[in-house]
């Protein structure tokens, strides 16, 4: 799918970029939820560690079918109701998160993943459409949105914890995101917004110019998000089993971890003018294995949070400098399309994987060497020169009207990489 550029007013298209940043918050929060939430799961369903494991499959399979229903109720319906369509859903799944049995719980993970998957596709084209001169600053002003959801969910779920409160604040999570749709829902019928069409273009040609690159992106794509949740989701259940930390504390170390993400992400613009795309992604992937490995042998609250903050600062360039090179290399938005389903593929085996790996050598260490791997392996893709091999460039008619980043991407690695659909 992608978008037509029809001209909106100004007023439309502030109250349409607002709507979508403020629904970005409570997503934030939905995304990132199961992570610290996870110890409280475990305990209250007796789960061992490939059993926690699974929920996160539950997640990600809701959010891979989302992400293939958000394209074609776009083009039937508009963003707007898209939108407030993930946002219900992900509002009742939080809030029955904890009000029946295991396997209504589990519909309720799945739910929420539906949700994002349906939201954040149609937010993010929505932003992007809304404000074709300013793509790249508003895209960024709405992952800023999402970080900060991000970022103080585990410190939410730690301090409704210890306060024996988490009940409460699944409700208020909820309620804020019902009315976030509900004011959706009420916007005027002078409010105005872009159209999506279904106009596609052939897409074989370009894989067959450029084979080595599609397949070395695929694999990239394919272990990120893996490797983030894998990494991040786990961390507060990995710092509980510690013992040297408080319930609250435990529960609130994976903050650490995205707050240095999305400062890395802030940065990296930054750090593109002194190093070139790759060279950046292998320094970030050399200190985030550093940070895992790191992770592995910590013991106390410094050790888990300098190890939380290295891997989240070098993962933070990795995806959207990915996405970048991506656009550099193909321009194709079904292409992008398939990536993006990778992703959440990902995104819901790669932490199973590591509760399986954990309750088969009987501690959560071992399992996190998953993650490790794959970082490590994502390293090993990037040392090749894979950007510059190419049979035939594809044709610039093709490249130009299917841009997945900025108008010229790879020119300004700092313009693609701001221009993130997240998990």
């Amino acid at each position: 799918m992608v978008t037509t550029e029809t001209e909106i007013s100004s007023s439309s298209a502030r109250a349409l970029t607002l709507a979508a940043y403020v629904s970005f918050v409570p997503i934030g929060i939905a995304t990132v939820l199961l992570g610290p939430m996870l110890p409280t799961l475990s305990s209250r369903w007796s789960l061992d560690y490939a059993q926690a494991g699974a929920l996160f499959n539950a997640q990600y399979v809701g959010s891979i079918c989302g992400v293939a229903l958000s394209g074609w109720m776009a083009s039937r319906w508009g963003f707007r109701t898209t939108m407030k369509v993930g946002l219900v859903l992900i509002s009742a799944a939080v809030a029955l998160l904890l009000a029946g049995p295991m396997a209504m719980g589990i519909a309720c993970i799945a739910g929420s993943g539906a949700g994002m998957g349906i939201a954040i596709p149609a937010a993010n084209l929505l932003v992007a459409d809304a404000n074709p001169e300013r793509r790249s600053a508003t895209l960024n002003l709405l992952n800023v949105c999402w970080s900060g959801g991000a970022v103080a969910c585990p410190f939410l779920v730690a301090m409704a914890s210890k306060t024996g409160h988490v009940p409460q604040f699944l409700i208020c999570v909820a309620g804020i995101s019902l009315l976030i749709a509900l004011g959706i829902a009420s916007m005027p019928a002078s409010i105005v917004e872009p159209v999506m069409t279904s106009h596609q273009a052939p897409v074989i040609p370009l894989i067959r110019n450029k084979p080595l690159a599609f397949a070395i992106l695929s694999a990239l794509f394919l272990l990120y998000v893996g490797v983030e949740n894998g990494f991040g989701q786990w961390m507060a259940t990995y710092a509980k089993s510690l013992g040297t930390l408080t319930l609250a504390m435990a529960l609130a170390t994976p903050s650490f971890f995205y707050a240095a993400l999305a400062a890395g992400r802030w940065l990296a613009p930054l750090l593109l003018r002194v190093a070139g795309e790759v060279t950046l992604v292998r320094l970030g992937l050399l200190l985030s294995c550093a940070g895992m490995a790191g992770l592995v042998f910590s013991r106390g609250l410094a050790g888990v949070m300098a190890s939380a903050c290295a891997a989240g600062f070098g993962l933070s360039y990795v995806y959207p400098i990915t996405i970048a090179l991506l656009s550099k290399e193909f321009g194709s938005a079904r292409i992008g399309s398939f990536m993006f389903l990778l992703s959440n593929f990902s995104g819901g085996i790669l932490p199973w994987i590591v509760g399986v790996c954990s309750t088969r050598s009987g501690t959560l260490k071992a399992g996190l060497l998953v993650p490790l791997l794959g970082c490590a392996a994502m390293f090993a893709l990037y040392l090749g020169n894979w950007t510059q091999i190419s049979v035939e460039p594809p044709s610039d008619s093709v490249g130009r009207a299917h841009r997945l980043g900025s108008d010229e991407p790879g020119s300004k690695a700092g313009e693609a990489y701001h221009s993130i659909e997240r998990k």
